[in-house]
C-alpha cells in the first residue's frame, strides 16, 4: 500500500505541473494575441549578412550597404524595389569600408558618412545620385570623427548628432545640399548619448534612447528646426506614479530602429543587456507608447529600417556572433499571422 501511496502522489504533483505549464503557456499565448501587428517576410536582403549598415529611401527604393559581418567592413551597396520585391547591387560606396555610419535622404539626393573603419573614427561624408548611381566626396562633417551617431532628412536639409568620438556626444548638426555647407544647431536636449534613434513625425524629430557611460537613457525629447529648439517629452521608462507608464517595459534600449509613417512612430530590435524583439508604437498627439506584436523573425540589435509607401520593413542586424539577411514587412494595425 506505502508503494501505491507513494506512486499516486507522484501522479498527483505531475498532473500539477502539467497544468501549471498549460495555464502558463495559455497566459503567454493570451498576451501574444493580445498584442497588434503583424509581420510578412519578403525577398532576403542580397549581400551578404551584417550588422550595423546604414540606409536610406529615394524616389520609392531602399537603400542598404556598409556595415560589418563578423569578420570585415564593408563597402557595397544594394537598392530594394518594393513593388518587385527584389534587390539589385549598386555602385560601391567609394569612401573607407566602414560600420556605425549614419545615412540620411534629402531630395533625390542621399549622404553617407562618420562611422569606424576597425582602427579610425571618421568624419568624411558622400553624396549618393541614384539617377547616375554615382558617389561624390562632399564638405566633411565639421563636427569631431566618431560613431554610433543618429541621422534623418527633413525638408531638403540632414540632421547629424550624438555618438561617440572617444566621449559621449550631444552636439547636433544641419546640411544644406543646395550649398554644399554643415551649421551647428543647438544640441540635443538632455543626455550625452550613442546608439541611440531618430525619426521625423509632422516636421519634428524625435530623439530616444542610446547609452551614456553605461546608463540607458530614458529620457524622450523633439526639435522644431523652425525654431532650432528641443522639447522634453514623457520618459520611455516607467519613472512616475501615474498609471501611463506602468506596463512601460523594454522601450528603453540602444542599437534600435526607429520608424515613422501615417502619423505614428515604432522602436523596435535593439536591447540593452539582451537582445530585444518588441516593438512599440508612439502617438505623437497623446504622447504615449503602446506595445505591438514583436518581430516574427529572430530578435537581432544593429539592424536597419526604412518606410517604402507607408510600410515599415526591418533587415539585417546580428545576436551574438550570428548575422541575418532577412527582409520583414511591419503591418501594424493588422492582426498577427504566424503563417505569412
Amino acid at each position: 500500500m506505502k508503494k501505491n501511496k507513494i506512486l499516486f502522489n507522484h501522479q498527483i504533483i505531475l498532473m500539477v505541473l502539467v497544468l501549471a505549464l498549460v495555464t502558463f503557456t495559455s497566459c503567454e499565448d493570451d498576451d501574444d494575441e493580445d498584442l497588434v501587428g503583424n509581420w510578412v517576410e519578403m525577398s532576403d536582403f542580397e549581400g551578404v549578412p551584417r550588422s550595423d549598415a546604414v540606409s536610406f529611401v529615394v524616389n520609392d527604393l531602399a537603400y542598404v550597404g556598409l556595415g560589418y559581418d563578423g569578420d570585415e567592413r564593408l563597402s557595397d551597396f544594394w537598392s530594394y524595389d518594393p513593388v518587385k520585391d527584389t534587390w539589385k547591387q549598386i555602385a560601391d560606396f567609394p569612401g573607407t569600408a566602414r560600420n556605425g555610419a549614419v545615412a540620411f535622404a534629402a531630395g533625390n539626393k542621399a549622404y553617407v558618412g562618420t562611422g569606424y573603419d576597425g582602427t579610425n573614427k571618421l568624419n568624411d561624408f558622400w553624396e549618393y545620385n541614384p539617377a547616375t548611381d554615382q558617389w561624390s566626396q562632399i564638405a566633411d562633417f565639421p563636427g569631431s570623427a566618431r560613431y554610433g551617431a543618429i541621422a534623418i532628412g527633413l525638408d531638403d536639409k540632414g540632421y547629424v548628432g550624438t555618438g561617440y568620438d572617444g566621449n559621449y556626444l550631444k552636439d547636433f548638426w544641419e546640411y544644406n545640399p543646395a550649398g554644399n555647407t554643415w551649421t551647428q544647431k543647438v544640441s540635443v536636449g538632455g543626455s550625452k548619448r550613442k546608439d541611440a534613434t531618430c525619426f521625423v513625425i509632422n516636421g519634428l524629430i524625435y530623439v530616444a534612447g542610446g547609452v551614456d557611460n553605461g546608463v540607458y537613457e530614458e529620457d524622450f525629447w523633439a526639435y522644431d528646426p523652425d525654431s532650432d529648439s528641443w522639447t522634453g517629452l514623457r520618459d520611455i521608462a516607467n519613472t512616475t506614479d501615474d498609471d501611463y507608464d506602468d506596463d512601460y517595459l523594454n522601450i528603453t534600449r540602444i542599437n534600435t530602429v526607429g520608424l515613422a509613417a501615417n502619423g505614428k512612430a515604432w522602436i523596435m530590435t535593439g536591447g540593452q543587456n539582451t537582445i530585444g524583439s518588441t516593438v512599440w508604437e508612439y502617438d505623437p498627439d497623446t504622447d504615449l507608447w503602446e506595445e505591438k506584436t514583436g518581430i516574427e523573425g529572430s530578435a537581432r540589435m544593429d539592424a536597419v529600417g526604412f518606410v517604402l509607401n507607408e510600410n515599415c520593413y526591418v533587415t539585417t542586424g546580428r545576436s551574438s556572433s550570428y548575422y541575418f539577411d532577412d527582409l520583414w514587412r511591419f503591418e501594424p494595425d493588422e492582426e498577427y499571422d504566424e503563417y505569412d
